[in-house]
C-alpha cells in the first residue's frame, strides 16, 4: 500500500534519500506556468544540499528546455539540473549513427536537437537508413492512423524515439507524444530504440546512481514510475498529472503493472 504524503509532505521522508529524479512537465509545470509549491520543494532541497535531477522526456537538447524554463521564471541554479531524453538520444546518434541518413517524424521545432546532423536528414523516406521520431507532424497531431499509412512499407527500418511519453497535458489540452507514434510502429512489427524514461540509459547518463538511495518523482506511470520500478528505485506518484481522472488508484496501478511507494496530490514540501 502506497503511503500518501499530502498531510506530512516530502520533508517527512527526504532524509531517506541521496538523489531525486524529478519529472518536469506535470510536476514542476503544466506546460504553461510553474507550480509555485514545486519550486518551493526545489528551494528546500537546495537548502539541505540534497542532489536532484530534473529529468524529462523532452525531444530537445538540455539547453532548449533550460531556455523554456527560464522564460517561465525558474532560476539558473535549478535550470542547470535539467537532463532530457533528447540529450541522451543525441549522444547515441553522434557515436553510433553519425554517418547514416534518417527521415524525421515530428514538428520542425524539434529539429534544433539534430542541427549538427542536418546533412544526414532526407525528405524522402525511401532514402533513409532509419526513422527518427521526436513527435507528430504539425498537420497530423491527432490522427495516429495517418502514421500507419506512412510506415506500412518501411517496417524493416529501425526507429529512434527521443520521447517515450504517450501523451502530455498542455494546460487543459491533452496531446499525443512521440511514444504514441513509436507504439504504432511497434504494433505493426517495427523495432524501436527508445531514449528516456523508463529506460535505464537516461538515468545513468544524467547522474552517478551508484550506491545511492534514489527517489523518482513523477506523474506518469508508464515512464516515471515504471522507470523507478525497473531500476529498483523508490517512487513518488503525483496524482494530479496525466492520470488525474482515474478514480481507483489500485486498479490504475494494476492496469499499468507498476508499484508505487508514495503518493501526493501535488508535489509539496
Amino acid at each position: 500500500m502506497a503511503k500518501n504524503l499530502d498531510k506530512i509532505g516530502l520533508k517527512s521522508i527526504i532524509e531517506e534519500f541521496d538523489l531525486l529524479f524529478i519529472d518536469i512537465w506535470g510536476v514542476i509545470h503544466n506546460g504553461i506556468s510553474l507550480y509555485d509549491q514545486s519550486v518551493e520543494v526545489l528551494n528546500e532541497l537546495e537548502k539541505k544540499n540534497i542532489e536532484y535531477i530534473l529529468l524529462t522526456n523532452a525531444p530537445r537538447p538540455n539547453d532548449t528546455v533550460i531556455k523554456f524554463l527560464t522564460k517561465m521564471g525558474l532560476d539558473n541554479k535549478k535550470c542547470n539540473k535539467v537532463f532530457t531524453s533528447g540529450e541522451a538520444a543525441l549522444k547515441y546518434l553522434n557515436s553510433e549513427l553519425q554517418n547514416l541518413k534518417f527521415y524525421h517524424i515530428g514538428p520542425p521545432r524539434d529539429f534544433d536537437l539534430f542541427k549538427l546532423l542536418e546533412k544526414n536528414k532526407v525528405n524522402n523516406i525511401n532514402e533513409s537508413d532509419f526513422l527518427l521520431c521526436t513527435g507528430l507532424f504539425e498537420n497530423n497531431e491527432n490522427d495516429l492512423n495517418f502514421y500507419k499509412k506512412i510506415f506500412e512499407n518501411y517496417i524493416e527500418k529501425k526507429m529512434i524515439c527521443t520521447n517515450p511519453d504517450l501523451i502530455v497535458d498542455r494546460g487543459d489540452e491533452r496531446e499525443f507524444c512521440a511514444g504514441s507514434v513509436a507504439k504504432v510502429f511497434e504494433e505493426m512489427g517495427g523495432k524501436v530504440e527508445y531514449f528516456g524514461k523508463p529506460y535505464p540509459l537516461v538515468y545513468n547518463l544524467s547522474a552517478d546512481v551508484q550506491n545511492k538511495r534514489i527517489l523518482c518523482i513523477g506523474d506518469n506511470l508508464n515512464t516515471d514510475i515504471k522507470g523507478a520500478n525497473l531500476q529498483n528505485f523508490s517512487s513518488l506518484f503525483i496524482l494530479s498529472g496525466i492520470h488525474k481522472n482515474s478514480k481507483n488508484l489500485n486498479k490504475l496501478l494494476s492496469n499499468h503493472k507498476v508499484k508505487v511507494d508514495y503518493t501526493q496530490s501535488k508535489l509539496l514540501w
